[in-house]
C-alpha cells in the first residue's frame, strides 16, 4: 500500500530522484502513475506552478494545483503558497515546447485525490498519525497529513500546559505527531497533540523534590506565576516583579501533590528565552489511543479525553 507523506518527505529520496533523472524516468513514472516530488519555482500569473524537474520543466495547471481549486472550495493561496517549496505530482503527458524543448504537465490534485480516497478518509478519531507544521495563526497550527492535505490543530489542543501562540511550541517545518480528533464536514480532519505528551504521573516521574530546573513563564497571575516544565506539566511560584509571559526560569521544585496535580515551586532567577521551540517528546508510541486519562488514579479532578 502506498505511503501518503507531508510534501516534502520524498524529495531526497533515491527513489525520488531516480524517477526524475531523465525524459526515461519520468515517463516510467508516468507509466506507473508514481507519486513524485520537485521544487515549485514559479506561480506565473494564471496561477499555474512551474517546477523544476531538473531534466525538464514541469508544469502544474492551476486547476490541478489543489484540490477543490477547480471547485472554488479552496482558495488559490493553496497553490501560490508553495513556490520555493516540493510539491507532490502525478505525470500526465509529456511534450514540447514551440522551441521543441520538453515539458510535463503534472498534477498535485490527482495525488491529494489519492490520499483522500486511500488514507484520510480511513482514518478514525484516535488514530496518531505523521503530519508536518506548515504555518501558524494565533488560533492554531495548520498541519500538513499528507500530500499537502491541511488539516487544523488548535492552540488548547498542543499540551496541557497553555501557551500564548502555537509559536511557543512549534516552527514552521517541524514534523511532529498527532492524533485524529474528530472528522468534521466535507472530510476535513481536527487534530490534537497534548494526548501524546504524556500523563501527570509520566511527566512528574522525570523531576523530584529538592531539584532545581529550568523552565518557561506561562502566565503571571496575581497569586502567582505559572512555570511549564514539561508541555504537559506546569507550576506555581511566587509572583515576583518583573516577570513576563515566554521569559526562561529556573525554579526550586518544593513539593509535588499528585491528588491536586499540583507542584510547588520556588523562583531562583528569570533570564531571556530565545531559543525555538525543541521538537517534541512523545510518551505515546502506538498507532491508535481510545482515551487518554492525564489525571492521576489519587486525583480530586479528573481530565480525560475519550476519542
Amino acid at each position: 500500500m502506498i505511503q501518503y507523506t507531508p510534501e516534502g518527505i520524498l524529495f531526497h529520496t533515491k527513489r525520488n530522484t531516480d524517477m526524475t533523472a531523465g525524459t526515461a524516468a519520468l515517463t516510467r513514472a508516468m507509466e506507473h502513475n508514481e507519486i513524485l516530488e520537485a521544487r515549485a519555482v514559479l506561480c506565473d500569473s494564471g496561477h499555474n506552478l512551474i517546477v523544476d524537474l531538473g531534466c525538464m520543466k514541469g508544469v502544474i495547471p492551476r486547476e490541478e494545483g489543489a484540490l477543490g481549486i477547480a471547485e472554488g472550495t479552496t482558495r488559490d493561496i493553496a497553490v501560490i503558497s508553495r513556490v520555493g517549496k516540493p510539491v507532490c505530482f502525478t505525470v500526465k503527458k509529456i511534450t514540447s515546447d514551440r522551441h521543441g524543448l520538453p515539458y510535463a504537465t503534472l498534477s498535485r490534485r490527482d495525488v491529494q485525490q489519492r490520499c483522500m480516497e486511500q488514507y484520510i478518509s480511513r482514518l478514525r478519531c484516535g488514530d496518531v498519525i505523521d503530519g508536518r507544521i506548515t504555518h501558524l495563526e494565533p488560533f492554531g497550527a495548520f498541519v500538513d497529513i499528507g500530500c499537502g492535505i491541511p488539516s487544523l490543530m488548535s492552540i488548547d489542543t498542543m499540551s496541557v500546559s497553555r501557551i500564548a501562540h502555537p509559536s511557543d511550541r512549534f516552527t514552521v517545518g517541524m514534523d511532529i505527531k498527532a492524533v485524529v480528533l474528530r472528522r468534521e464536514p466535507q472530510g476535513r480532519i481536527s487534530l490534537s497533540h497534548r494526548e501524546l505528551l504524556g500523563t501527570w504521573e509520566e511527566n512528574a516521574a522525570l523531576f523530584h523534590v529538592g531539584e532545581t530546573v529550568t523552565g518557561t513563564v506561562r502566565s503571571v497571575e496575581e497569586y502567582g506565576v505559572f512555570v511549564e516544565i514539561m508541555p504537559n506539566l506546569a507550576g506555581l511560584a511566587e509572583r515576583r516583579d518583573g516577570i513576563e509571559p515566554g521569559c526562561g526560569a529556573s525554579v526550586y521544585i518544593k513539593s509535588m501533590i499528585p491528588e491536586r496535580m499540583k507542584i510547588k515551586l520556588v523562583l531562583v532567577d528569570t533570564f531571556r528565552c530565545d531559543t525555538p521551540p525543541s521538537p517534541p517528546h512523545y510518551f505515546f508510541s502506538g498507532a491508535h489511543m481510545d482515551r487518554f486519562v492525564y489525571s492521576p488514579p489519587s486525583a480530586e479532578k479528573r481530565i480525560e479525553t475519550v476519542f
